[in-house]
């Protein structure tokens, strides 16, 4: 069932309760809607998903609607909240923060009371953090946290080791995109879908994620050098900037005219469209270039040679971040293969341009080897179990 009325299952006992502040437009409520979903799907647990943007949210749940506060979709209760007071709340089983965001106090008070009244029934507290291929996050995984109030809160941490949490994959995600990129006729399907209608099996085929950035222009040069008919997809988003930039055009001219041509190089602006979909289109590009946590983990699942546009920070601390994640996705590729792509992802997130389009140029011609580490990578970085299955576990153990 997809879509009916919520229950009055919002107030089991043995509900879970996920608490989301949607802060970078998709990447937050994206991984919490994909866990949320998940744990109703492979473990039949009643979840109550509180977010305080549904506005956003709607961009990839079009059946959301932005202003009913309380909604029932594919087996989820969705509750707007806001950072102030929550009325109708019910303690359950757990009660998991999304990325450090910041409870009511009504509801901290509410536990503080429940913990003075009947300590048994206070839920486990957990407080979801960021991924991070960093070496720290092993140290850190799974401690407790007394809190002021005398509450204790979990810190759990996605990783991809088997000491930290694991990462957010559904139990047939894989099977479902081999037989999906075994068909070639799939992905023409799609495209005509999206009202691409030219595109040929030959053609290579980049769909583009980011930020805003140069980097982006000179990947157009360089594929309007090149003979072969390239396409770029590119769902609507902040990367429109950079490429309205680079042809002269306004966002407003990109979203209305939806294709434009230079030479053989052809650049498609797509509809939003719901994470499904996303999915789909990522299996089906040749190379894919994303931003923020939920498309960066989508792009690995997809099997096919990626870029991470990773969100700046202060002291560029998100070039240490990365580059712990390239230590780790290049451990079993050959040398010389794995130092092009790791110079190729710092070149664009540092709008170094001659280096981007140097390592962009070397990594075309190590494409197959690229190509085939990128489709075993999943199978390595999953360690035998998904962020949702351990977590499970975790609060079984706890």
């Amino acid at each position: 069932m997809v879509n009916s009325p919520a229950s009055d299952n919002t107030t089991t006992a043995n509900h879970w309760d996920i608490f989301c502040v949607v802060v970078d437009n998709y990447g937050d409520i994206g991984v919490t809607w994909r866990l949320a979903k998940q744990l109703v799907d492979e473990y039949q647990i009643t979840v109550n998903l509180w977010v305080d943007d549904l506005h956003s949210f709607s961009h990839i749940l079009p059946q959301l609607n932005p202003y009913n506060v309380r909604q029932y979709f594919f087996g989820v209760n969705i509750i707007q909240w806001n950072k102030d007071s929550i009325i109708d709340f019910t303690p359950g089983e757990v009660l998991v923060e999304a990325f450090a965001c910041e409870l009511p106090s009504s509801i901290i008070n509410q536990l503080v009371t429940l913990k003075q009244t009947n300590p048994s029934q206070v839920p486990l507290w957990i407080n979801l953090e960021y991924l991070s291929a960093e070496d720290w996050v092993e140290g850190c995984h799974a401690l407790p946290s007394l809190q002021a109030t005398g509450l204790k809160k979990y810190f759990y941490f996605p990783g991809f080791t088997p000491k930290t949490g694991g990462l957010i994959c559904e139990a047939n995600l894989l099977q479902q995109r081999d037989s999906w990129q075994h068909n070639p006729q799939h992905k023409l399907a799609l495209f005509a879908q999206l009202g691409i209608n030219h595109i040929k099996a030959e053609d290579y085929v980049m769909s583009l994620f980011s930020y805003e950035t140069d980097s982006i222009g000179v990947l157009i040069d360089y594929f309007v050098q090149k003979t072969k008919t390239s396409h770029i997809l590119v769902p609507q988003g902040k990367s429109l900037a950079s490429i309205a930039k680079h042809l002269s055009c306004s966002v407003e001219e990109l979203i209305k005219q939806r294709h434009f041509q230079l030479n053989n190089v052809h650049i498609h602006v797509l509809p939003m469209t719901d994470q499904h979909g996303y999915d789909r289109l990522l299996w089906s590009c040749d190379f894919n270039i994303v931003r923020g946590e939920d498309s960066f983990l989508r792009a690995q699942w997809a099997g096919k040679p990626f870029i991470w546009h990773i969100y700046p920070q202060e002291d560029d601390y998100h070039l240490i971040k990365l580059r712990a994640f390239m230590k780790i996705y290049c451990d079993n590729l050959a040398p010389e293969i794995a130092n092009e792509w790791a110079e190729l992802n710092l070149a664009f997130n540092q709008d170094d341009l001659t280096k981007v389009a140097e390592h962009w140029q070397s990594i075309d011609f190590q494409y197959l080897p690229l190509l085939k580490h990128a489709k075993k990578w999943p199978i390595d970085a999953l360690n035998g179990a998904d962020l949702a299955s351990r977590l499970v576990r975790f609060v079984k153990n706890s």
